[in-house]
C-alpha cells in the first residue's frame, strides 16, 4: 500500500521513510503542503502522514483541500504535530484526519498507528468494492457504471477523444424464467456476463444495468468499433449452451450503439445508446443499430436470426 509523507523537516521524512519502508509499505515524501497536494493527486495514496506546521501551507489548509476533492476525499490522514493541544488536535479530527502522531514520535508507536489506519482503509476499500458489484454476475453495477461514465466524460471533454455506449438487452428473457424458472435465468445473467467480460478491454466497463440489460462504456472507441465490438458479444452470446431440465437453453440480445461526437451532456449518450437498443429490439431482435451523425444508420451492422 502507498503511504505519503508529507513533511518539511528533512530529520522526520527521512525517519518515518526509513522506518515505513521496513513495514513494506511504498513510501514517497513531499517537503511542503503544495508539493504534498500534487502528490496525493498524481500517486492516490493508502494514507497520507502529513505536518501541522508548514512554511506553504498548513497541515490544516491541505487537509481541508484534501476533504474538498471527491478523488482524494477518502484517502485517511494522520497528522504529525509537535503541538500538544487539544484544541489543536479536535479541530484536525473534525476536519476528517483519523489520527494524532506527536513530533519527536516513536518509530513503534508510529508504525502501529499507520498499521492501524491502512488496516481501516482496506475494510473500507472493500465495503466499497462490494457496494460497486452486482452480487449475481459480479459485473459493475448501474451507479459504478454511472460514476465511471461521469469521469470519462469530462476525460473526454478535456483531450477531446471518443467515448462509447453500448445497450443490450437479452432477447426474450421473460420466457427463460417461466419456462426454466429463477436459478436457470440467473445461469443465463451469468453466462452473458462472462461474454461481455472477455470481449472487453482492460480499459472498457461491463455493467449490469438492471434485469437482463446490460451495459458496457468503451473510451477512445467510437461508434464504429463500438458496433463491431457489440457484434462479437452478439455472436458469442448465440453460442451460449445452457442445460436445465433435461432441455437446451439458447438466448440471443440485441445491442444499440452511440457515441458522444455532437453530445453536450452524458446523459445524451445513454439516450441515444437506449434508442438505439430499442430500435433493435423492434426490428426483430438478435441485432445491432448503430445511432450514427445524428441519424440512424443506413443499415444494421448486422442482423442475426431471431
Amino acid at each position: 500500500m502507498k503511504v505519503l509523507i508529507v513533511d518539511d523537516s528533512p530529520m522526520t521524512l527521512a525517519l518515518a521513510q526509513a522506518r515505513l519502508r521496513d513495514e513494506n509499505l511504498d513510501v514517497s515524501c513531499a517537503s511542503g503542503g503544495v508539493e504534498g497536494l500534487v502528490k496525493a493527486k498524481k500517486e492516490r495514496p493508502d494514507l497520507i502522514l502529513l505536518d501541522l506546521k508548514m512554511p506553504d501551507l498548513s497541515g490544516y489548509e491541505v487537509c481541508e483541500q484534501l476533504k474538498s476533492d471527491p478523488l482524494l476525499s477518502a484517502i485517511p490522514v494522520i497528522f504529525l504535530t509537535a503541538a500538544d493541544s487539544t484544541e489543536d488536535k479536535v479541530k484536525g479530527l473534525d476536519m476528517g484526519a483519523v489520527d494524532y502522531v506527536a513530533k519527536p514520535f516513536d518509530p513503534v508507536e508510529l508504525c502501529a498507528r499507520v498499521r492501524a489506519a491502512l488496516r481501516v482503509k482496506r475494510l473500507q476499500d472493500l465495503l466499497n468494492l462490494r457496494a460497486q458489484l452486482d452480487p449475481l454476475t459480479e459485473l459493475w453495477n448501474r451507479q459504478a457504471m454511472q460514476d465511471r461514465l461521469r469521469q470519462e466524460w469530462a476525460r473526454m471533454s478535456r483531450h477531446e477523444e471518443a467515448l462509447s455506449f453500448v445497450m443490450m438487452d437479452i432477447d426474450h428473457f421473460k420466457r427463460v424464467n417461466d419456462t426454466f424458472g429463477h436459478p436457470a435465468g440467473d445461469r443465463v445473467l451469468c453466462a452473458v456476463s462472462q461474454v461481455l467480460t472477455a470481449q472487453c478491454r482492460e480499459s472498457d466497463m461491463p455493467c449490469r444495468y438492471g434485469g437482463e440489460e446490460f451495459a458496457v462504456i468503451l473510451p477512445d472507441v467510437n461508434s464504429t468499433a463500438a458496433a463491431h465490438f457489440a457484434e462479437r458479444c452478439r455472436e458469442e452470446i448465440e453460442k451460449i449452451s445452457l442445460s436445465a431440465q433435461s432441455r437446451v437453453i439458447h438466448v440471443t440480445a440485441s445491442f444499440g450503439v452511440a457515441d458522444s461526437r455532437d453530445l453536450h451532456a452524458r446523459e445524451e449518450l445513454i439516450h441515444r445508446a437506449d434508442e438505439a437498443l430499442y430500435r433493435a429490439k423492434h426490428a426483430g431482435r438478435n441485432r445491432v443499430v448503430l445511432w450514427e451523425c445524428n441519424e440512424w444508420a443506413s443499415d444494421y451492422v448486422r442482423e442475426g436470426q431471431s
